[in-house]
């Protein structure tokens, strides 16, 4: 029966052990859809895409993929370079900083009702979130300071294990003018 979550397969050497280890590198977990036609339009719930990544240097161009999808779905152009650079700098920094080995981290876009589109990105790492200030002929340690430029809004939470680390960006209307 198909549906919107996807199916998790067990690696084909895991099969007939009681341990199953699933592939899990792209696995959209959370699809929900709102009623426009609402008299309060403050009522109605986010739209929400959520997808699970392991820990895979790949996981980044995944995640910045599976987000221009997300994007596209919704109708929204405004603002798009701006959000997949940070989507790939918070999952960049997932991978570096915050995702043991073992683990993986999750990327949830959530669209709403007044336009504002919210990148989050939950791992389990332990650890505090603040923009570096990095060495002016240093090649890395930029990361967040690109998020906090380009993002409306931006910060860091916890979560048991670990933190989620967000980021927000006015879409320039209602679902981005749907």
């Amino acid at each position: 029966m198909a549906g919107p979550f996807p199916r998790a397969y067990p690696k084909s050497s895991y099969r007939g052990r009681s341990h199953q280890n699933y592939d899990l590198t792209h696995c959209p977990t959370l699809v929900t859809h709102s009623d426009t036609g609402l008299v309060n339009p403050e009522s109605q719930a986010p739209l929400a895409r959520w997808a699970f990544y392991r820990r895979d240097r790949r996981s980044v161009g995944h995640a910045r993929a599976y987000a221009s999808a997300a994007l596209d779905e919704w109708g929204l152009s405004a603002r798009r370079d701006d959000v997949l650079l940070c989507v790939s700098e918070l999952a960049t920094n997932a991978l570096l900083h915050g995702v043991p080995p073992g683990r993986g981290f999750a990327l949830g876009l959530l669209l709403h009702p007044d336009g504002v589109l919210r990148v989050e990105v939950h791992d389990s790492g332990e650890g505090e979130v603040r923009p570096p200030d990095p060495a002016p002929e240093g090649e890395g340690g930029r990361g967040l300071l690109l998020v906090s430029v380009l993002a409306d809004k931006w910060g860091a939470g916890p979560r048991n294990p670990g933190k989620i680390v967000w980021a927000e960006f006015g879409t320039g209307g209602p679902r981005g003018g749907r």
